[in-house]
């Protein structure tokens, strides 16, 4: 795996040039074998797990590692979005929060643009599940932001959101993700742009699905493979990475399911640590690309060094 910051080495699909004031929107460019991986930051927000949001949490535990973490509640968390092209479809893993989440989130759009991509040019949406930080950026003023694109998603995700009895009986949060699954989910709907997939999926030569169910009932994992290489692309496995490292049986509150979301978790720590294989996650600190590594009998997060390798360019005149 290499890192870079070339021109070169991201899905171009039509130049579109950067907002004047874009409000730290980024990008960051890895390669995972021939493929090159772009992530785009959809901002942060801030999370606030001291008021019940985690699930599972030895007394104290979730304070004494965030103070080792140097951090205290509410934490930043991060909203993390990938890109990559495989031939000739330009491909992207989850949208960002959209309108959803206020002021500090809802930079997709400007990250495409300082990448050099145009919305336009998406021809496929890649979602591990539909929550509003994950499908949000999918509308903007709600109107398709990637009217070309194909929205891929679990059958069993697709299922629960769009029941219309289980939505009526929603309360509280997740009354506002149903609404939110809507509102993003149904431009592309009417436009016949969705595509549902049945548990593990084969969608091109080196990328594919596998069910990771629990946080949501059809949340799942996206692996691109090239030369050799692996990226697991884990979606909300991780919400806490101070926490969620140290103890995989602390949940949240977001989770459907807690007790299948700790068992997901767990399988997918391990494998990923005796894989050796890097993993992209969505909330931990951008650009959210690592391996997992082992701590005792915990793990730890071992974050790509940031790697900048592009050419300079040479001035020219006086």
């Amino acid at each position: 795996m290499s890192a870079c910051a070339s021109d070169a080495a991201t899905p171009r699909g039509g130049a579109s040039a950067a907002t004047a004031d874009a409000s730290q929107a980024g990008f960051y460019r890895a390669r995972i074998g021939a493929v090159d991986v772009t992530v785009l930051s959809d901002g942060t927000v801030g999370l606030d797990v001291a008021n019940g949001l985690l699930l599972n949490a030895k007394p104290g535990a979730v304070d004494h590692l965030l103070t080792e973490a140097f951090q205290k509640s509410p934490i930043d968390a991060s909203f993390n979005a990938f890109l990559f092209q495989i031939d000739q479809r330009i491909m992207l893993i989850d949208t960002g929060a959209g309108a959803n989440f206020g002021p500090t989130a809802g930079k997709l759009g400007d990250s495409l643009a300082r990448a050099g991509v145009r919305a336009e040019a998406i021809t496929d949406v890649f979602l591990t599940h539909v929550h509003p930080d994950h499908s949000g950026g999918l509308v903007v003023d709600g109107k398709r932001a990637f009217p070309q694109a194909t929205v891929h998603v679990d059958q069993k995700e697709l299922d629960y959101w769009l029941d219309k009895d289980l939505a009526s009986k929603a309360t509280g949060m997740q009354a506002t993700f149903f609404a939110a699954a809507s509102a993003s989910l149904q431009p592309y709907l009417d436009a016949g742009q969705v595509k549902a997939f049945s548990g593990a999926t084969a969608f091109v030569q080196g990328f594919s699905a596998t069910p990771a169910y629990g946080h949501t009932p059809g949340h799942v994992l996206y692996l691109l493979e090239s030369n050799g290489e692996k990226l697991l692309f884990w979606g909300d496995l991780i919400h806490v990475a101070a926490v969620q490292f140290d103890d995989p049986s602390v949940a949240v509150a977001f989770d459907v399911d807690p007790a299948l979301a700790v068992e997901t978790r767990k399988s997918a720590l391990a494998n990923a640590a005796d894989g050796g294989y890097l993993v992209a996650q969505n909330h931990v600190a951008f650009p959210g690309i690592g391996h997992i590594g082992r701590a005792a009998q915990a793990y730890r997060w071992v974050p790509i060094p940031y790697v900048n390798d592009s050419a300079a360019k040479t001035p020219s005149g006086p």
